[in-house]
């Protein structure tokens, strides 16, 4: 339900004489001055006893640095929360004034923004809205009853359980121009992948490339009269991946301000643009971050000093809430927070661990688990999504599956059954019963001429898992650019219990990092795990990398492993 007041006055006037009075005129008409401001305002929701509301405001007048909207309400309406404006309350009048970032009002210009409130009885729209003091217009309808100026909602009023059930997903045309170009490329090309936000300069879009607003703009195209899904990767913390020098980011450990007014916010405001509410827009928060916090610091052999930095300032857990509150707000926007992957979250020491301070991070910064739809698994790693050939409760020669050296103990042995059962945890730790997981497959498919066709030899429990084994990387601690990895599962909805969809999150050929030291302005770094000659750390047992040599810079195409991907794909391409 939707209920609005577009802001056209009743009565207008013509300027008289020297004196300045201003006798009210239709916009519009020729020859007289238009409406100095006007207001939109959208019941978006509305369940009873709450409801969340947009605002767009519309200035006729001079452009302005700064604004403030006000109104009052009739009933005991009350904002508990805004988002895109400073939304404040004293009795029944509220004020919403602009952020930092959304100050500048051009003449003819416009500001959206939203918020969150509690009734009881009626929830009547407000009659009257001023801007800086000047009365906006207000038109004659009800406000059960939108005229011919205001097209009512232009999407979903409410979340739905599974944003990808009866959707097609956004196809970045960016992607799937560079797969097309490879040869063979055009069996995946059409398959959809998640647009990175990975600085802030790819907000507005990088050396001429699609911003934010362009990939929006291309959704709605391709969304036609259905539902779509598209999938943003919300990438830029301070300090951001503290165990990994090629992902490194653009802020500092300390610039969590900057975090906050110059990445967070900008996206929100363009998420929150009425223009796009009928899209599902899901995004990836945060990847190998928190995770980090749990396994990298402290006395534990795999410990990083950047990460015992970050876990100490908290700027993680106050990025990731941060994100969580001031994006998931808006009733079409989908919040994943990244969850690692079976093979670095899967031990005992990690697991329960982790959900707490995922818990702990949904409830900072004025986030709530409600800001949480649910968490993303393998995002751009290679762990096989179903190990058919053997379970962790396998006993040969003797011995436990979990003791053979591959599986070292943990308590899985690939990304469903993991995915599965950290859902089952995560609730545990007080997230909503609802939450759903995501299992990116863009990598892990293992196919080829080196994928096991039936268990391993039974000699000894490692014979058994070495042989029967489809992940083929040297240890499941190695993530760059993971020579004989194939396309895994294509992205689909509900495919099992629990699961909301398989994603390709990563989108297939683009590097995971380089292999050699190459400058760059992104403020990515070189990690040895990215040295096809590297002979490892404690964080992969000591064990060479397993990575693809002549790699790029994160991010960029990397057409070998693209080929790779692709022969070696599972379920094989035709």
């Amino acid at each position: 339900m939707s209920r609005s007041r577009t802001a056209i006055l009743a009565a207008l006037a013509l300027v008289a004489g020297a004196s300045g009075t201003a006798l009210a005129v239709v916009p519009g008409d020729a020859g007289i001055a238009a409406a100095p401001c006007t207001v939109d305002y959208k019941v978006q929701n509305d369940w009873g006893s709450g409801f969340t509301a947009s605002v767009t405001v519309t200035n006729n007048s001079a452009a302005k640095s700064s604004w403030a909207v006000k109104w009052s309400y009739a009933g005991n309406q009350k904002v508990t929360n805004g988002w895109n404006a400073k939304v404040t309350q004293s009795g029944a009048a509220v004020t919403a004034a602009n952020e930092s970032y959304n100050g500048t009002l051009a003449t003819g210009g416009s500001a959206s923004f939203g918020f969150q409130g509690t009734y009881s009885g009626s929830n009547a729209v407000p009659a009257t809205f001023t801007l800086d003091g000047v009365t906006c217009n207000v038109d004659g309808g009800g406000p059960t009853d939108p005229g011919p100026t205001d097209p009512g909602p232009t999407g979903p009023s409410t979340k739905v359980d599974n944003p990808y059930a009866g959707a097609k997903v956004y196809v970045n045309p960016e992607w799937s121009a560079k797969a097309a170009a490879e040869p063979g490329g055009s069996r995946v090309s059409n398959q959809p992948t998640a647009v990175w936000l990975d600085r802030i300069a790819a907000i507005n879009g990088v050396n001429g490339g699609m911003g934010l607003r362009d990939h929006l703009d291309a959704a709605l195209t391709q969304k036609g009269s259905g539902e779509l899904v598209i999938q943003l990767v919300i990438y830029n913390l301070p300090g951001r991946d503290c165990a990994a020098l090629a992902s490194n980011g653009e802020l500092g450990p300390t610039e969590i301000d900057k975090y906050k007014t110059q990445y967070i916010d900008p996206i929100a405001a363009i998420l929150a643009d009425s223009k796009y509410a009928g899209l599902r827009i899901v995004n990836t928060i945060e990847i190998d971050s928190l995770p980090n916090l749990v396994t990298n610091t402290g006395s534990r052999p795999t410990a990083t000093p950047q990460c015992d930095v970050m876990k100490a300032n908290g700027n993680y857990q106050k990025g990731v809430g941060y994100a969580l509150n001031k994006l998931g707000d808006a009733p079409n926007v989908y919040n994943y927070i990244d969850a690692g992957h079976h093979g670095w979250i899967g031990w005992d020491d990690n697991f329960a661990p982790s959900a707490a301070l995922f818990k702990e991070a949904a409830t900072t910064e004025g986030a709530t688990v409600n800001d949480v739809h649910g968490f993303i698994t393998n995002t751009a790693n290679y762990s096989a999504l179903k190990e058919n050939n053997f379970t962790i409760n396998d006993n040969v020669a003797g011995k436990s599956v979990r003791e053979s050296k591959w599986v070292d103990w943990n308590r899985y042995v690939d990304e469903l059954s993991f995915a599965q059962g950290f859902r089952n945890q995560l609730v545990t730790a007080g997230f909503n019963s609802g939450i759903g997981m995501l299992i990116d497959t863009s990598r892990n498919g293992w196919g080829g001429t080196a994928r096991p066709a039936g268990p391993g030899a039974t000699t000894t429990v490692d014979t058994y898992i070495e042989g029967g084994r489809y992940d083929r990387r040297i240890h499941i601690g190695n993530w760059c650019n993971q020579a004989g990895a194939g396309l895994g599962e294509r992205p689909q909805a509900a495919p099992a219990a629990g699961i909301d969809a398989y994603v390709w999150v990563k989108p297939p050929g683009e590097s995971d990092g380089s292999s050699s030291a190459i400058p760059n302005d992104e403020g990515k770094g070189f990690d040895r795990m990215c040295d096809p000659t590297y002979t490892g750390n404690p964080r992969n047992g000591n064990s060479m990398s397993g990575a693809l040599p002549n790699a790029p810079v994160s991010g960029h195409w990397f057409s070998a492993q693209f080929q790779q991907l692709m022969q070696n794909a599972y379920p094989p391409l035709p």
